[in-house]
C-alpha cells in the first residue's frame, strides 16, 4: 500500500461525480449541462475529470486561458466556455483553442473582434450581464446596445447571454427578483436582435433550489463534486474526494508538554500524540490548527498545535493507542470529516477546502 499511495493522497470517485451530474440533469431536464472544471476541477484534477465527464455533459467551464489550453491539449473536444473575461494579450489564445469567450463591455468586444479578425476565425461570445453579483458584467441597461455591437462585428457571433447569482444558496427571494430582472434584459435583447441561443443563470444553488426553469444552460459547479453550496449535506449528492495521509510517528507526552510552532497548545494531561504526514504544503489549511479533526481507525481525534508545512499533530488520548506508524488518517471524506465540516472549523467554505489540495498530493481515480 505504501508504494501505491505514499505519505498523502486523495482518492477520486468518478462514479460519485457521474451520479451528481445525473442528479443535476434530472433537476433541469430541459437544459444543457455545463460542468465547471476550473481550479483544477475544484482540486479533483482537471484533465482526468474532464476526460471522464465529457461524455456526460454538454459543456465544460473554465476560468483561465491555461485551463482552456490544457483541456484542448488533452484531447477534449466538447464545447468550452471561459466563464470570466480574458486579458487583452490572451484573447487570441482563447479563440485559437476554439473556446467561447465572455465579453462585458465595448473594450472586450473590440478585443475579441481584433483577435478573431487577425486569426481569420469566427469567435463565439457570451455577453455577461451584472444583475447583482457586482463583480463583472455590463449594467442591464447596456445589454441591448452591447448585443447590437457584437452583431455588428464581422468575426463575432453572440452565442449566449448570462448572469451570475450571488445568493442562490441562501436567499431565494432575492434570487427570484434577480432572475426576473435578467429575464427582462434578455427579452429586450431578443426583441432588438432576435433569439439568443443560450440564456443562462442557474448555478449549483439555483439548480438545487428549483430556480433553473428557463436557463437553457445550467452551470454545475460544487454540486458536481458532491456538495451543496449552502454548506448542508444533500441526500442526493455524493462527495467524490477522500483525502488521506499516514501516521509517521507516535510519542507519549506528559501533562504540561507544549507542541508545534509557537507552543499554542499545551497538554493538560499525559497523552499520546500522533504525527501525521500532511500539512499546509499539501493544502491542509493552517486554520485547522487547534480546531480541526481527523479520523483514524473510525475514531475522531483533534488536531493540536499549529499545522506545519509538511506535518500535523493529533491528540490520541491517554490510553495506549492501537494506532501505529503507517496507519491511514482521514483528512476529508464523505464519512467524515466532510469538506463542510472542515470548512466550518476553518471559518470558510467547502469550495476553498477542495480547491486547496495542492499538486504534490497524488490523485488516484476509481469508478
Amino acid at each position: 500500500m505504501g508504494k501505491t499511495h505514499g505519505r498523502c493522497w486523495v482518492d477520486i470517485n468518478f462514479a460519485a461525480i457521474r451520479s451528481n451530474l445525473e442528479y443535476a440533469r434530472a433537476c433541469a431536464p430541459d437544459s444543457q449541462l455545463l460542468f465547471a472544471v476550473k481550479a483544477d476541477a475544484y482540486g479533483h484534477g482537471i484533465v482526468p475529470v474532464a476526460q471522464m465527464a465529457e461524455s456526460h455533459v454538454d459543456w465544460l467551464g473554465v476560468a483561465t486561458v491555461t485551463e482552456a489550453e490544457t483541456l484542448r491539449e488533452a484531447g477534449i473536444t466538447c464545447p468550452v466556455l471561459k466563464l470570466s473575461g480574458s486579458m487583452p494579450d490572451r484573447v487570441d489564445a482563447v479563440i485559437e483553442a476554439d473556446v467561447s469567450l465572455t465579453v462585458t463591455d465595448e473594450d472586450t468586444i473590440e478585443q475579441a473582434q481584433e483577435a478573431a479578425e487577425y486569426l481569420g476565425r469566427q469567435a463565439q461570445v457570451h455577453l455577461k450581464v451584472d444583475t447583482g453579483m457586482g463583480r463583472v458584467g455590463c449594467p442591464p441597461e447596456k445589454a441591448v446596445c452591447l448585443a447590437r455591437r457584437i452583431d455588428d462585428q464581422p468575426n463575432l457571433s453572440l452565442q449566449g447571454v448570462f448572469t451570475h447569482l450571488p445568493v442562490s444558496d441562501s436567499d431565494t427571494e432575492y434570487t427570484d427578483g434577480q432572475i426576473e430582472s435578467f429575464r427582462n434584459v434578455v427579452a429586450d435583447v431578443e426583441a432588438a436582435r432576435g433569439e439568443v441561443e443560450y440564456v443562462h443563470w442557474a448555478n449549483s444553488g439555483a439548480i438545487l433550489a428549483g430556480q433553473a426553469d428557463g436557463s437553457n444552460l445550467v452551470r454545475v459547479g460544487i454540486m458536481g463534486y458532491g456538495y451543496d453550496p449552502s454548506g448542508s449535506a444533500h441526500p442526493e449528492l455524493t462527495p467524490a474526494m477522500d483525502w488521506m495521509a499516514r501516521v509517521s510517528f507516535l510519542k507519549h507526552v506528559r501533562a504540561g508538554t507544549m507542541v508545534s510552532y509557537g507552543h499554542t497548545w499545551t497538554s493538560e494531561r499525559d497523552t499520546w500524540i500522533a504525527t501525521v504526514a500532511a500539512g499546509y504544503g499539501d493544502g491542509y489549511l493552517r486554520a485547522n490548527s487547534n480546531r480541526g479533526r481527523v479520523t483514524i481507525k473510525g475514531e475522531s481525534y483533534p488536531v493540536v498545535g499549529r499545522v506545519c508545512m509538511d506535518q500535523l499533530l493529533v491528540d490520541l488520548g491517554q490510553k495506549t493507542p492501537s494506532v501505529v506508524p503507517g496507519d491511514p488518517v482521514v483528512l476529508l471524506s464523505k464519512n467524515g470529516p466532510s469538506a463542510d465540516e472542515v470548512a466550518a472549523a476553518c471559518d470558510t467554505i467547502s469550495y476553498e477546502i477542495l480547491c486547496s489540495v495542492l499538486p504534490r498530493v497524488r490523485r488516484n481515480y476509481r469508478g
